[in-house]
């Protein structure tokens, strides 16, 4: 699509709370509580958000310590505007920042919800299970059952 005909423009920002609230539960992502949200969004290393028309319909971050570990988080775009490729323009807006600012040693992750490991492998990233490592993780507050083996039953 050529620039004066596309509807979509992709500003480097990050997204209000609110805003970063309705991408994600728009987009069928888990609700973030709004405390812990406003915490978050001022530590963003590097931020995009998609409009159409004025309007947000889709964002990405990365976040990390700004030198060795960098993640990418909260990709998503509104189901009405899926399908166009704009995941992808998201992608490469924040890997491109990566690549022009995180020295080259810095390790970058992130997880690949369903069939999205498609659009992050077109972006170099590989299944960290082929490379002898497993993603894990925990959500604070999380299942008792969560703190002690480490393992879900």
């Amino acid at each position: 699509m050529d620039s004066l005909n596309d509807p979509y423009e992709l500003s480097v920002c990050v997204p209000s709370v609110e805003v970063f609230r309705r991408l994600r539960t728009d987009a069928g992502l888990s609700d973030k509580d709004p405390e812990a949200a406003a915490l978050a969004l001022p530590n963003t290393w590097h931020g995009v958000v998609l409009h159409h028309e004025g309007e947000p319909i889709g964002m990405g971050r990365v976040i990390g310590d700004g030198g060795t570990a960098f993640q990418i988080v909260d990709i998503c775009v509104h189901p009405a505007h899926q399908g166009r490729g704009l995941g992808k323009r998201i992608m490469a807006a924040l890997t491109g920042e990566l690549e022009r600012r995180a020295p080259a040693t810095a390790y970058v992750s992130l997880i690949a919800d369903g069939p999205a490991r498609f659009l992050y492998e077109k972006f170099g990233f590989a299944d960290t299970a082929e490379h002898d490592s497993i993603g894990m993780y925990r959500v604070m507050g999380g299942s008792p059952g969560l703190s002690g083996s480490g393992a879900e039953p």
